[in-house]
């Protein structure tokens, strides 16, 4: 199957070891690595989501305009804006692209950042609210007559849009956590589940629960897999660890300092964080420091678990052969994020992406062999 690479599409040059060097939105910044990105192999960006970062979605309709082939998958919170208001959003920036977005939406893991605007569901009632919103906007992408909802969190009456996505019949919906709850509504609902980067095995249960979750919610596909790291590589194993060792004491430097923080949150919070996916990386990392291939877990155990934060070591070659590790288990969407961010995607770029596509294409090449040989040696029989 075809893996792709999903890179950040960052507004400035700040990250958890580096502060930024100007305002929280550089637009020359912004547009210089998105075209690094589209010009060293990636196949689409991230624009995240914060409560008192820039909006990403005119951020990605800047990039959007001004790139050709770099697919955009945006993040939306859905207590930010009413879903007839974002399905037209999401369809003018799909429009804008060419059919190049995929939209993330983000349920909320802290009741304290959901907070700082203004949401003060429980995080089980915000899951209730995601799926009601994303089966209005893919509604709304796809009907072209009028029509009324009435949900326990939406209620509107004769809405239709006149501005729908250029990618038929939808964009993707993308959808990611670690709990049951999440299982659920993005089993029923995504078409690319995301995870952060655990071990091998962690990561294959996970797949599994989003498998059994969208079979349960009557789907006969299941959605696609993206699994999240922070690859730290260098030309030997050797300065590959001495550059992890670096990384995380940068990591540490800046905390100690308040200068990052603390799990979008206060300090409290990041010794104990709400969601499920930060739990789990939280004990990965007091388990152990090395799993499997190049798995790392101390850069997670420095930020308190926040957010995609396992790196992988090594080499391009090893780092390549870890990201395939995952491939095999299923996952076709692999995204990764250095911590000199400009400087990272490159590299990455030049060194990693085209070893793990060759040994893909190889793979792929053999399975097709053996696909027909099989079918010859059945018809013969």
């Amino acid at each position: 199957m075809p893996v792709e690479f999903l890179g950040i599409a960052a507004t400035h040059d700040g990250s958890e070891t580096t502060a930024r060097s100007g305002a929280a939105f550089d637009k020359e910044y912004t547009l210089r690595l998105a075209r690094a990105h589209e010009e060293h192999g990636w196949d689409r960006v991230l624009f995240a989501y914060g409560s008192g970062s820039p909006d990403p979605a005119p951020a990605a309709a800047y990039i959007a305009s001004r790139l050709d082939r770099l697919q955009i998958l945006l993040a939306h919170r859905p207590n930010v804006s009413y879903p007839t208001f974002a399905a037209k959003t999401f369809a003018t920036l799909d429009q804008i692209s060419g059919g190049r977005l995929t939209v993330h939406f983000i349920t909320g893991g802290s009741d304290h950042e959901q907070g700082r605007e203004g949401d003060t569901l429980t995080k089980d009632e915000r899951y209730a609210r995601t799926r009601e919103y994303i089966g209005i906007v893919k509604k709304i992408w796809t009907t072209h007559e009028p029509f009324d909802h009435e949900g326990e969190h939406y209620r509107f009456h004769d809405f239709v849009s006149d501005a729908f996505p250029f990618r038929q019949p939808r964009p993707d919906v993308s959808f990611g956590g670690s709990s049951p709850a999440a299982y659920a509504a993005g089993g029923a609902e995504a078409d690319i589940y995301c995870l952060w980067g655990e071990p091998l095995a962690e990561t294959a249960a996970q797949i599994e629960a989003v498998r059994a979750a969208a079979k349960a919610a009557g789907r006969t596909d299941v959605p696609r897999i993206q699994v999240a790291f922070r690859p730290i590589i260098a030309p030997t194993e050797e300065l590959a660890w001495e550059k992890a060792r670096r990384t995380v004491g940068a990591i540490r430097a800046r905390r100690a300092e308040g200068l990052v923080r603390h799990h979008r949150g206060d300090a409290r919070q990041a010794a104990t964080p709400q969601n499920v996916g930060s739990q789990r990386l939280i004990a990965i990392a007091e388990a152990g420091e090395r799993y499997d291939r190049a798995l790392w877990t101390p850069t997670a155990a420095a930020t308190g678990g926040a957010g995609n934060s396992n790196a992988l070591v090594g080499t391009p070659e090893t780092v390549a052969q870890a990201l395939l590790d995952y491939y095999d288990l299923g996952v076709d969407i692999l995204s990764a994020r250095g911590y000199d961010l400009l400087d990272d995607a490159i590299d990455f770029g030049r060194y990693v992406i085209p070893i793990v596509r060759e040994e893909v294409a190889r793979r792929d090449a053999e399975r097709a062999a053996r696909g027909t040989h099989q079918t010859l040696a059945t018809v013969g029989g």
